[in-house]
């Protein structure tokens, strides 16, 4: 399976107005963290994808999109 993981973390904090640094603390690790899973160059683990869903309220599959062929 071949895909890329895409999200809409920056989307959801603008609309919370939050930084990074603040959702981060929310759930626990790094703004790194938060700023390198924005932008495409970490995946997140099943739990840091749950806890930021949870933070807004949402589904993972409302944060988190995999596009890309199945091949």
């Amino acid at each position: 399976m071949k895909g890329q993981l895409n999200n809409r973390i920056r989307v959801f904090r603008a609309e919370h107005r939050i930084s990074q640094s603040e959702l981060a603390a929310a759930i626990g690790v790094s703004r790194k963290t938060i700023s390198t899973i924005e932008v495409g160059r970490f995946v997140p683990s099943t739990v840091i994808a749950l806890k930021i869903a949870q933070y807004f309220a949402v589904t993972v599959e409302d944060v988190f999109s995999l596009s890309g062929s199945n091949t």
